[in-house]
């Protein structure tokens, strides 16, 4: 168990750094080229809001996997082991869209970051099944 309960705070670190990030993307920061296919450097403002929706997600997920580890307890009436397996599988299906976007600079970054996230969470998952 404290393998799961260190990798929680490792995955959550990892949620919060890609939610700041999409806080920047929802500020008008000229990164969209590592985000959502590379298509607009400064996000349109539809998307922006889409970069906000999105992070606020990511710091949900967070919970979701500290609360699965029970290294928090705030948010016990959650369904973990649905939601972090619902989330895992995501993150798989992520990193293979990161992989083959048009963007070089989201292949280069947000692959391997995505797909080690997916890693550590699969990790999680399939150790508190056993």
């Amino acid at each position: 168990m404290a393998i799961n309960y260190t990798l929680s705070f490792v995955v959550a670190t990892l949620f919060v750094l890609v939610a700041f990030f999409q806080l920047l993307l929802s500020l008008g920061y000229p990164l969209g080229e590592f985000a959502m296919g590379g298509y607009y450097k400064v996000l349109p403002k539809k998307l922006r809001i889409v970069s906000t929706i999105n992070a606020i997600i990511l710091l949900f997920m967070g919970v979701i996997f500290l609360q699965h580890t029970d290294a928090i307890k705030s948010f016990s009436f959650l369904p973990t082991n649905i939601l972090t397996c619902i989330i895992t599988v995501f993150l798989g299906v992520n990193t293979i869209a990161n992989l083959i976007s048009r963007s070089k600079k989201e292949r280069f970054v947000m692959t391997p970051l995505s797909g080690i996230t997916f890693i550590l969470c699969l990790i999680i998952v399939l150790h508190k099944v056993n």
